[in-house]
């Protein structure tokens, strides 16, 4: 069985509406080291697609995707190296 993926922080944004939700996701991550992982608890559907397809166009990986009910997920992800 794989080792559980250690976070270094944690944000909940299933009651944000989109462009909320990539925003304060960006905001957690320019808090973190590169290398860093941050847990987000967000919904299905828009918020889902848009935070995803954003964090991965900003250069992050996302090493984890977890269904936790049928309306949200739980994401971890990398924070990729910083740009200009």
């Amino acid at each position: 069985m794989a080792e559980p993926l250690k976070v270094s922080s944690q944000i909940d944004i299933r009651q944000e509406i989109c462009p909320m939700t990539f925003v304060k996701a960006k905001l957690q991550l320019e808090e973190l080291e590169t290398g860093e992982k941050l847990e987000i608890l967000l919904r299905d559907g828009e918020p889902f697609k848009n935070v995803t397809r954003s964090l991965k166009d900003e250069g992050h990986k996302i090493l984890c995707v977890d269904r936790l009910d049928d309306q949200s997920f739980r994401l971890i992800v990398e924070k990729g190296e910083d740009t200009p």
